[in-house]
This record gives structure tokens, C-alpha cells and sequence, in this order.
């Protein structure tokens, strides 16, 4: 674990780079999916682990996702709301406008926030604070949320992890929302999977953290659609 931990804190990079390098070679030729006129859309609300850093157009965790679920027959347009550089503070800020100006109202949300508090050090009240003002207003509006979850590095302290892990598992049961515990488990450890810095996922990364995550989605998505 503490190794697996260790490389989530290198992940957080993924979050805070202020420059956009030029996007990685494609990864194996994407098949185009037929996605219905009113099939349910899924909000993507996070950081660049969202957003696609460093991926080709359709490479990202998002558009890879939709693909996903639309061929294994459940349909679902997801909007990519991921924004580089947030921490919690900075999406809280921008909730309400997206929220305010997507043309159809989401019927499920994806929430994956966090990693950038950490990585500067944040206080994890603040982190569970802003999560908690996040959750809130999706409730509020009546959307559901897949909450995808971080981990706080060992080099921190033990007191930090303490109070900065059970943040997702925590909020979660209190929002009553779907639960990724940690969002990169599929990649660590797999340079195979990763882009030459070592800390993003790249296109086959991204599609192994699909394979991980399209399932609990899908099922979401279903108990969403039935309320």
C-alpha cells in the first residue's frame, strides 16, 4: 500500500502542470460509436485526470468512457467538464456555471477532485469542506454522483493521510453516492500505461481505467434513470 500510495502523490501532477505539452502518439484506432439523439448525459466535473492531459482529442478519460458504455449497449453522452489545475476550491467556484449552462441536465455526474489540494499541501478540512459544497449542490439539483477517490502520500504523514484518505469514502456514504475508491489503481506501477512523465495515464492507460470503472457507471447511470 505504501508504495501504491507513493506513486498517487507523482499522479497528482496530472492536476497542476501549467504547460500543455504536444499530445501523445494515438493509441490503437478508436471505433466510432453510434450514440442516440436522447441518450442520458453524464457530467465529467474534475481535474485533468478528466480533462485528457496530454491525449489526442477522443484519448481521454471522458470520450473513451462514452465510447465504452455506448458499445457495450447502455447509452450515455459524457460531457468533459474536466479542467486542469482545479483543487476543490477552484471547481466549487465553477460549479454553479456549468451546472447552469449545460443544455440538457445531467442525469449522472462524475466527480473526480482532490488530488491538486494535496499536492499543495491544503488543508484536508478545506479539501473535505469544498467536497462536501460539491456534493451538496448536486443534490440540490437532484443529479446522482460516481465519486472517483484519491489517496494522500506517505511523505505527508501519517496524521495527513488520516484525515485526508477517508474524505472520499466518508463523503460518500453521507451524499450516498457511488464510490471509486481510487481513481488510478488500474495504471500504477505500469510504465506501460503511463506517458513518459510517469505520472498520466496515457490512451491505454486511460482505457484500462475504463475497463476498471464503465461497470459501477453503467450501473449508476441505470438507477439514475429509473428514478
Amino acid at each position: 500500500m505504501r508504495r501504491l500510495v507513493l506513486v498517487a502523490i507523482l499522479a497528482l501532477a496530472a492536476c497542476s502542470s501549467e504547460k500543455t505539452p504536444e499530445p501523445a502518439a494515438s493509441a490503437a484506432p478508436q471505433v466510432s460509436v453510434s450514440i442516440p439523439a436522447d441518450a442520458p448525459v453524464i457530467l465529467a466535473f474534475g481535474d485533468s485526470l478528466y480533462a485528457g492531459y496530454q491525449l489526442n482529442p477522443g484519448e481521454g478519460y471522458p470520450p473513451r468512457l462514452e465510447a465504452a458504455l455506448n458499445a457495450g449497449g447502455v447509452p450515455a453522452k459524457v460531457v468533459n467538464a474536466g479542467v486542469s489545475g482545479d483543487t476543490t476550491a477552484a471547481a466549487l467556484q465553477r460549479l454553479q456555471f456549468t451546472l447552469d449552462n449545460q443544455p440538457v441536465k445531467p442525469t449522472l455526474a462524475l466527480v473526480g477532485l482532490g488530488g491538486n489540494d494535496m499536492l499543495r499541501g491544503l488543508s484536508p478540512a478545506e479539501t473535505r469542506a469544498n467536497l462536501d459544497a460539491i456534493l451538496t449542490e448536486f443534490d440540490k439539483r437532484g443529479i446522482p454522483v460516481v465519486l472517483t477517490g484519491m489517496l494522500a502520500a506517505p511523505n505527508l504523514g501519517a496524521e495527513y493521510q488520516k484525515q485526508f484518505n477517508p474524505i472520499w469514502p466518508e463523503l460518500a456514504k453521507k451524499h450516498k453516492d457511488a464510490l471509486v475508491p481510487f481513481f488510478l489503481a488500474p495504471v500504477l506501477g505500469n510504465k506501460a500505461l503511463m506517458l513518459e512523465d510517469n505520472v498520466h495515464p496515457n490512451a491505454q492507460g486511460v482505457d484500462k481505467i475504463v475497463a476498471a470503472t464503465k461497470d459501477q457507471v453503467a450501473q449508476a447511470l441505470q438507477v439514475a434513470t429509473a428514478e
